[in-house]
Order: C-alpha cells, then sequence, then structure tokens
C-alpha cells in the first residue's frame, strides 16, 4: 500500500484550518496568560529570588513556562481534533477512507505538535521582552520542543480517542499533567528543595522533560540531559504503542 500524501495533508490542513478560525484561542489566550505569569511569578518571587544556578530567576522560569504551554496545548489540540469526529460520527467516514491508521495519526498529531512547537516559539519571541534570554544550545532546544510537541500530541490523541465527553478532554491536563508540571521544577530548581521532597520529586516524569529544555538554554538542569532525552524519548514509545493498540483492536473507534 503506497502512502497516501494527499490523504494526510488533507486532514493535516482542515486542523491547521481549525486553529486559524480559533485564533484567539490558540495563540492570543497562552501569550496573555505568559505574559501574567511574568508579571506574577518575575514580580514577586523575582524580587526575592534573584538567581538560580546563575541565571536570572526571570530568565530561569522561561523554559519552564514553554513548557506548561507546550503540554497543554498539544493535549487540547490533539485530544479535541479527534474526539470531534467521534462527537459528530464523522470518525467512521476517515475510519473508512484508503488511509491508513499510520497516516491518520500522522495527520493529527503532526497538526497538534505543529500548533503547539509554533506556539513554545511565539511565547519564547514573547519572553524575550520581558527578560534578556541566552540558547546555549539552539539544536537541542528544537528538538527537545519538537519532540515533547510530538510526545504530548500522541498523549493527547489517547485521550481524545478514550473520552466519553468533554469533560474528560480536560480532567486529565487539569488535574494530572498542569500539577505535575507546577511540582516538576518548572518555577524553580529541585535543588532548592528538601532532600527529602528532591527525592519525591524525582518520581515526577515531567521534572526531565523540563530539565532537558532548560538545559538547552542555560547548559544546566535538575538531571543529566541524557537522562532527561532517554525519558522522553521512553514516553514518545509508550504513547506510540498505546495508539499502535488502540487501532489495531479499534478501541472506542470502532463502536
Amino acid at each position: 500500500m503506497t502512502f497516501n500524501a494527499y490523504g494526510v495533508w488533507a486532514i493535516y490542513r482542515f486542523e491547521m484550518a481549525r486553529a486559524l478560525r480559533t485564533l484567539w484561542q490558540s495563540v492570543v489566550t497562552p501569550v496573555i496568560t505568559t505574559a501574567l505569569y511574568f508579571v506574577v511569578f518575575g514580580g514577586a518571587i523575582g524580587s526575592r529570588v534573584q538567581e538560580v544556578g546563575g541565571v536570572p530567576y526571570g530568565a530561569f522560569i522561561v523554559p519552564g513556562l514553554i513548557m506548561l504551554s507546550l503540554f497543554t496545548q498539544s493535549i487540547f489540540n490533539a485530544s479535541f481534533g479527534i474526539y470531534f469526529p467521534k462527537f459528530t460520527g464523522t470518525i467512521y467516514e476517515i475510519l473508512s477512507a484508503p488511509v491508513s491508521s499510520l497516516e491518520i495519526v500522522l495527520a493529527y498529531v503532526g497538526a497538534a505538535a505543529t500548533k503547539s512547537a509554533v506556539l513554545g516559539l511565539i511565547i519564547l519571541a514573547t519572553a524575550a521582552f520581558f527578560v534578556p534570554l541566552q540558547i546555549l544550545h539552539p539544536f537541542w532546544m528544537m528538538a527537545f520542543l519538537i519532540l515533547i510537541s510530538v510526545t504530548f500530541s500522541l498523549f493527547g490523541f489517547i485521550i481524545g480517542v478514550w473520552a466519553d465527553g468533554f469533560e474528560q478532554l480536560q480532567m486529565i491536563p487539569m488535574l494530572i499533567v498542569t500539577p505535575l508540571t507546577f511540582l516538576g521544577g518548572a518555577f524553580y530548581s529541585i535543588d532548592m528543595l528538601p532532600a527529602g521532597w528532591r527525592t519525591v520529586t524525582l518520581f515526577n516524569p515531567v521534572v526531565y522533560l523540563i530539565s532537558g529544555f532548560r538545559w538547552a538554554f542555560y547548559g544546566q538542569g535538575d538531571v543529566a540531559v541524557g537522562i532527561s532525552l532517554a525519558a522522553t524519548l521512553g514516553f514518545f514509545a509508550v504513547c506510540l504503542a498505546i495508539v499502535m493498540w488502540m487501532f489495531k483492536t479499534g478501541y472506542r473507534l470502532k463502536n
């Protein structure tokens, strides 16, 4: 079976067009939220914590802010993208079209990852207006940005297939992902925690993603960059395996 590039492009273009129709929700709102984070955290905490590991606090939190938006937007874009056809019943048309399961995932996840990665770069540009930034490893910054966007888009795709209602689409991002991000060193270094809490925090998988991304900026992280990369690739592999299983069994896709 040949690769159906036209089918992938059609789904991808449709999903990207939806983002343009909801530009305020997709881009403007996250950017405004990020600016408020700078005002609150940079003003309230930055006045008391001048530097973290030799990096000004305002600049230190930039990777964490980008990751917070990246996690939530990747999940939202991918989960809503696949859930809406289920909700309207058009999922059966997609499944019966001459498009393979791999091509469907590639289109939906690719569009979601593109939107969240572009948003991450917009937030990065916004942050430059508030604090001086440096990116010591731009290649690895982009690599982590794209890899994490794709990984959490796969995770969002899983949530979209699993969800039975719009409430479930928001449940995992709101009750699990966002708290783990706040507790995963997005706005502080885990080295600032007492030894016991530091050990507990290392069981939070988000720590490794944020640490690797921050290393690309400042050459330092809470854990070794190799461990961060391995953890990110491991999460990606798990999400990909679950998506493949869902299509193989037809889990909540064909019934």
